[in-house]
C-alpha cells in the first residue's frame, strides 16, 4: 500500500481523494467515536461555538488547519457524538451565540457519527453549519439526501478550484475527481438544501481565466447564490504547507 499522503511536495504523486477519505476514517473514527481537537467558540459567522476535527480527504496547499490533518494517528482524544454535542451547546451557552459548527479537517468524513451529532442539534433551536470541501457528498448522494431531515443545518461547501490541473495542483488529488465537489453542489440543489458556497480563488492562488471558468461552472448548474471568495491568510500551517509545495506567496505580497 502506498503510504499515507501528508502534504504536498514539490515532486508529490496525485492520490484518490476517496481512497483517502477510507483510509482517514479508520485512523479517525472508531465504534461511532471520532476524533477532535479541540472545541471552543470563535468570532466567525458572528459568533460561533466549534469543535475541530481531525483528518481530510484533500491536501489543500493553503489550508490553516493545524498538523492534525496530515498526522491525523498522532491525535488521541476521539469523542462520542453525544459529547460533541454536549460541549457545542455549553460552550454556545457560555458565550451566548446561537450557531454550532464542526469544523478544522473534513467534517462529513465518518457519516454515521456526524449524522447522530445531528439527530441531537436537531432537538434544539441551534443553527448548525456544517463546511465540507464537496467531495463525499459528490459522491454519495444518499448522504445529502439524508440531510433533509433535519430543519436547522445550513452547508458552507468549499471549492478548491475551476480546472481539472488547478485541483490537482493545490488539493493533491488526481484531477479526475476534480467534478466531485460541483457534484456534491448539484445534489445539494436536487435536495433544496440551504446552502452557499465558498471558493479559494486568491488570484496569487488561482489564476483569473481559471476563476471565470469555475464561476461559469456555478451557473451552469444552477447556482446563482452568494459566493463567498476567500483570501489566503497567512496562518503558520498555511504558510508551511505553501512553502513546502513550492509557493512563495506571501513573500510576494510583502514586496507589492
Amino acid at each position: 500500500m502506498e503510504s499515507y499522503p501528508r502534504y504536498i511536495t514539490q515532486n508529490f504523486k496525485p492520490f484518490d481523494p476517496l481512497e483517502l477519505a477510507k483510509r482517514t476514517e479508520n485512523i479517525v473514527c472508531k465504534g461511532g467515536l471520532k476524533k477532535y481537537t479541540k472545541f471552543y467558540c470563535t468570532g466567525v459567522y458572528r459568533g460561533i461555538s466549534t469543535g475541530y476535527t481531525v483528518g481530510c480527504c484533500l491536501r489543500c496547499i493553503f489550508c490553516w488547519v493545524n498538523w492534525s490533518r496530515d498526522f491525523p494517528e498522532k491525535e488521541k482524544d476521539f469523542y462520542s457524538p453525544e459529547q460533541v454535542f454536549d460541549r457545542l451547546v455549553y460552550n454556545a451557552k457560555k458565550k451566548n451565540v446561537p450557531r454550532l459548527r464542526i469544523s478544522g479537517g473534513e467534517p462529513t468524513l465518518g457519516k454515521e457519527h456526524l449524522l447522530k451529532v445531528l439527530d441531537l442539534v436537531n432537538t434544539t433551536d441551534y443553527l448548525f453549519i456544517l463546511e465540507t470541501n464537496g467531495i463525499l457528498f459528490g459522491d454519495d448522494k444518499d448522504y445529502v439526501s439524508k440531510l433533509k431531515k433535519y430543519k436547522n443545518v445550513y452547508i458552507r461547501l468549499c471549492l478548491k478550484a475551476g480546472t481539472p490541473k488547478g485541483f490537482e495542483k493545490r488539493t493533491g488529488a488526481k484531477s479526475e475527481f476534480f467534478e466531485l465537489p460541483y457534484l456534491g453542489i448539484k445534489n445539494l440543489i436536487s435536495a433544496n438544501l440551504k446552502f452557499h458556497i465558498a471558493c479559494m480563488n486568491d488570484p496569487i492562488l488561482m489564476p483569473q481565466v481559471e476563476d471565470k471558468i469555475m464561476k461559469r461552472k456555478l451557473k451552469k448548474l444552477g447556482y446563482f447564490d452568494y459566493l463567498e471568495e476567500e483570501f489566503c491568510d497567512p496562518y503558520f500551517t498555511s504558510v508551511a504547507r505553501l512553502e513546502k509545495a513550492g509557493f512563495k506567496i506571501f513573500h510576494k505580497r510583502n514586496r507589492s
